[in-house]
Parts: structure tokens; C-alpha cells; sequence
């Protein structure tokens, strides 16, 4: 079943009280404690952690590195049978820079040393992890019955950065979130790093994980509380509290509640040289505008980059959504595209005015995440003063966030039958969008459905349509458009009309310049 879950379905703020109270204050630690962290680190000049490797394990290739494994018997919190567990990423490659990894639990806060015995090295014989200390790891990862009682599942990472991703049930990975962006574009972008954790030691029977984080970088540092509530739509309720710190270049564009993903190529885009129709693991931006309007901007790979915004008051979410849940929209054994998540961010507050902005860039294949979508606060804090956001990460499978009216299901771009020898200018471009949904679900076949559409200067209108699919059940949007100058792009937005009143979302496109 197809579900569409309204964001006003439960009261949020109480929501957010009742997590946010949790029994980790019992314990003697919470999120006031990191906060006292963050608040003093921002006012001290910001230290690099060096991020040096012992020799031996600095000169391991790719390969090397992915040959030394956790053991799972060692997991924490496994002797104990719990029902989440911690597994702990080695360092080596890429990630240099350890984090510091605790465990809060009734008796206090306990550091996890790293122990040589906990990882496997594989074919890594001539490496000497006695000779290392406390090395610390590069991330962890939490493990939970989301798929089935035998097996406890992957369901969270923390590694990298401030990155960090999760899964609902019959999920793969797909794309990931952050802390917190800082200048992504329009200057030399800063990654926030979570440099510390601290793992909330679960009860028997517990429902849901939480840790607690550190977050610093040289313009700011941050107090983070993530609580993990798995299920079909795997919930993380993130608290955060960021402090900018005084010294070094002012931010232009801090980003909250960021997500990054990857489009190659998709219905919109297609590539004829490639036997899959589409490679993505998100196909849209989907936002609900304060004002009530939902819009739904489908992604692309450009040329170069492309930064676009939607500017709003307490926006009521949003989010980088894998609308397309057909295997055969894809046909990758091993990626399954298909089931890859979407994420939607709900505030659990008013976050005040701003904008969603939304960053592609180019990308030559599907290794290369090349989307970053975030929000933007329009006035950033003075130094030292706290900037606080709360939000639910809701990470969605074939049940997702949708509009309570009609969505758009498909938009796929070309001209169709044309009479040979036929002239047609050569800057028209045509888009054929299929919305769906409950509102229109409810009309007559012979309804009268509109198509409103509109450009920016750089185009016009030629020609709009609508009309109901008998093939699908759906209504079917054709959009023709002419471009004046092909260097530009071209802003299109659309939607449909019946009896004076929206009956769909804003469908909201960019046709890339040439």
C-alpha cells in the first residue's frame, strides 16, 4: 500500500520533548554536556587532529585496508544480548583522522580503547598492531533485528566527516546525510567532522539507539544527539547545536540538515550508451514550502555546476527522494537502485526563514556523489551564540513522504512522432510528466484537467496539455517549451488545474543551457 504520511499526523514539539528527555540524563551524561565540549572548543582556535598513520598501516592500498574486518563476536554489547550492537571501522587510506569512541552507561562514561584483538587483519601479516596503542577507529557502525529475528542487520553508519547513513527495512545504502555543509559552493568548502562519540549503552528490550557527537571544524563546532528508531521507515531524530567560532574567513552558506547523493542519468536524462534506463540513487527534490505549496524539482547531471533555491518561512520539510521503486527502471543486479532509501527531513520546530537550496554537479559515472541539498538559515548567530535545529531524518522505502493531493510519477523528455521533413525550431524541447495521486485519482476521465505552466525569460510556452492515461490511471502533463538562448537555462514550473484550484504538486524543472 501506497501510504501517504501527512506531516501535521502527530503533535511534533511534544514528540521532540519526550526524546529529547531521554534516559541517557539519568546516567549523567547528555546533550548539555556536549554542548559544554562544543561551546568550548568554538572559543579556542581550532587544532587539526594531524591524522598520521604508523607507517605500516599508512602504506596499505585499497585492498589491504578492506582486509581487516571487525570481528563480529567482539561486537559491543553482544556478550550482553542486547538488541542493537557497535562495531567499530579501522583506520588506514582514506580516513587518517581518528575519532573517540565512549560508552555512556549507568555506572558513568567508559572510553573504548582499540584492541588489536577485536579486528581480523586478514592477509596483513607484516603489520605490527601491538606496536600502535590507542589508535582509535574511523567510524562505527550499529546493528539491529530490522530485517528478521535471526540476523541482526546493518542499520546505521557513522564514518567520515559528519557522515552518516541509515536503513529501513528491505533498504541498501543509497545516500547519506551530514551534520552540518559549510560554503559547498561559491568557495572552498569546509567538512565538519565529528571528532568524538558517545554511545548510549541500550536497555534490554530497548526500541531505539542513541549517541551522542562532537562536532568541530575551523569555523565551528557542534553538540549532536541522534536517536535511531528502526522499522520500515527507519526514524533519526537529530538534535543539534552549532557554535561559530570568530577567527578565520566568515561562512557564506552554512548548511543544516544536509543530504548528498548521486544522479548519473535517469528518464529525464537519459544515456544511450549505457543498458540500464536509469543509474541514481535519488531522482528529485521534493520540499513543503511554509506557505503550503509542494514542489518537486527533478535531478540532473549538468555540465557544470548548478545551484538553485527555494526560499521559504518554517518550511514543513524536505528531501532527496527515490520516487522510482521499479526494478525495471533500473535493471542493476548488483546495485538495485530500486531499493535504494529516500530520506525526508521533518522539523521539529520553526526553523524560521530561509531556503532549501539544492547543489548538482557534474559527474563522469555513478562512483561519484554529485547532489547536496540543505537548508540555509537567512542570519547566521554572533560568535559563541548557539544555533540549535531539531529535526526527524525519516529514511523511506516503497512508503514514503508524499503530497496529499498528486505527485508527479514520471518526467521524461523528447519530441516523439514527427512528420519526416518536418521543421521544427531547433531550441524546442518537450517534457512528458505523469502526476498521480488521490485527487486526481478522484476525477472523471473527461474531467477538465489544466495544465499551468510558466518560464522564466529565457523561455516560452509553445504548447501544454493534460489528460487522463487510460494505460495507468493517471494523467499525463506534455510541456513544450522554446529557448531563446542556449547558453542559459531555462526555468519551468508547471502544475494542474481543476475548477480554479491545484489538484497536484508544482512540478519545477531547469532545461540545462547547451
Amino acid at each position: 500500500m501506497d501510504a501517504v504520511f501527512s506531516l501535521w499526523r502527530r503533535p511534533l514539539l511534544a514528540l521532540a520533548a519526550t526524546l529529547l528527555a531521554g534516559a541517557a540524563q539519568a546516567q549523567g551524561f547528555d546533550f548539555e554536556s556536549v554542548t559544554r565540549l562544543a561551546r568550548e572548543r568554538a572559543a579556542q582556535p581550532y587544532r587539526a587532529s594531524g591524522g598520521k598513520l604508523p607507517a605500516d598501516l599508512a602504506r596499505l592500498d585499497y585492498d589491504q585496508v578492506r582486509d581487516i574486518r571487525w570481528r563480529p563476536e567482539r561486537a559491543l554489547w553482544r556478550a550482553d544480548r542486547l538488541p542493537f550492537e557497535a562495531m567499530f571501522f579501522h583506520l588506514g587510506l582514506y580516513q587518517t583522522e581518528p575519532v573517540l569512541i565512549n560508552e555512556v552507561t549507568p555506572q558513568g562514561v567508559r572510553h573504548v580503547r582499540y584492541d588489536r584483538a577485536d579486528f581480523d587483519y586478514g592477509k596483513n601479516d607484516r603489520l605490527r598492531p601491538q606496536d600502535w596503542g590507542d589508535l582509535g577507529f574511523a567510524g562505527f557502525r550499529l546493528h539491529h533485528h530490522l530485517n528478521s529475528a535471526d540476523y541482526k542487520d546493518e542499520l546505521v553508519v557513522f564514518q567520515g566527516a559528519s557522515y552518516f547513513r541509515a536503513l529501513g527495512q528491505g533498504q541498501q545504502y543509497g545516500l547519506s546525510a551530514r551534520g552540518l555543509a559549510i560554503d559547498t559552493v561559491g568557495g572552498k568548502e569546509e567538512f565538519p567532522r565529528f571528532t568524538e562519540f558517545w554511545l548510549v549503552r541500550p536497555a534490554p528490550g530497548a526500541k531505539q539507539a542513541t549517541v551522542y557527537a562532537l562536532m568541530d571544524s575551523p569555523r565551528a563546532t557542534g553538540a549532536y544527539r541522534f536517536d535511531i528508531t528502526p522499522g520500515p521507515q527507519t526514524t533519526t531524530t537529530v538534535r543539534s547545536r552549532v557554535f561559530v567560532r570568530s577567527t578565520g574567513q566568515p561562512i557564506a552558506t552554512l548548511g543544516i540538515a544536509p543530504l548528498t547523493s548521486m544522479f548519473f542519468f535517469g528518464e529525464n536524462q537519459p544515456r544511450k550508451e549505457d543498458f540500464r534506463p536509469e543509474v541514481h540513487d535519488s531522482d528529485g527534490l521534493m520540499v513543503a514550502t511554509g506557505e503550503g505549496e509542494w514542489l518537486w524539482r527533478p535531478l540532473q547531471n549538468p555540465r557544470q555546476v548548478l545551484v538553485t533555491s527555494f526560499a521559504t518561512q518554517n518550511p514543513k520539510g524536505f528531501g532527496l527522494m527515490q520516487r522510482d521503486r521499479q526494478w525495471s527502471s533500473y535493471e542493476d543486479v548488483e546495485a538495485r537502485y530500486e531499493r535504494r532509501p529516500s530520506a525526508w527531513v521533518r522539523p521539529l520546530h520553526d526553523w524560521g526563514a530561509g531556503r532549501v537550496e539544492l547543489v548538482q554537479l557534474p559527474t563522469p559515472d555513478e562512483t561519484h556523489d554529485n547532489i547536496v541539498a540543505y537548508w540555509v538559515p537567512a542570519q547566521l548567530p554572533a560568535p559563541g551564540q548557539p544555533l540549535e535545529f531539531a529535526y526527524e531524518l525519516l529514511w523511506q522505502g516503497d512508503e514514503q513522504q508524499r503530497p496529499p493531493g498528486s505527485w508527479v510519477a514520471q518526467s521524461r523528455r523528447g519530441m516523439g512522432y514527427t512528420k519526416p521533413n518536418a521543421a521544427a525550431p531547433r531550441q524546442q524541447v518537450q517534457y512528458v510528466v505523469d502526476f498521480d495521486g488521490p485527487a486526481l485519482q478522484a476525477l472523471a476521465p473527461d474531467a477538465a484537467v489544466k495544465a499551468v505552466v510558466s518560464s522564466d525569460a529565457n523561455g516560452q510556452v509553445v504548447e501544454s496539455n493534460a489528460y487522463g492515461n487510460p494505460a495507468t490511471g493517471q494523467w499525463r502533463m506534455t510541456v513544450r517549451t522554446e529557448r531563446k538562448q542556449a547558453g542559459r537555462p531555462v526555468e519551468l514550473r508547471a502544475f494542474l488545474q481543476h475548477d480554479n484550484h491545484a489538484v497536484s504538486e508544482t512540478w519545477t524543472h531547469i532545461l540545462l543551457p547547451e
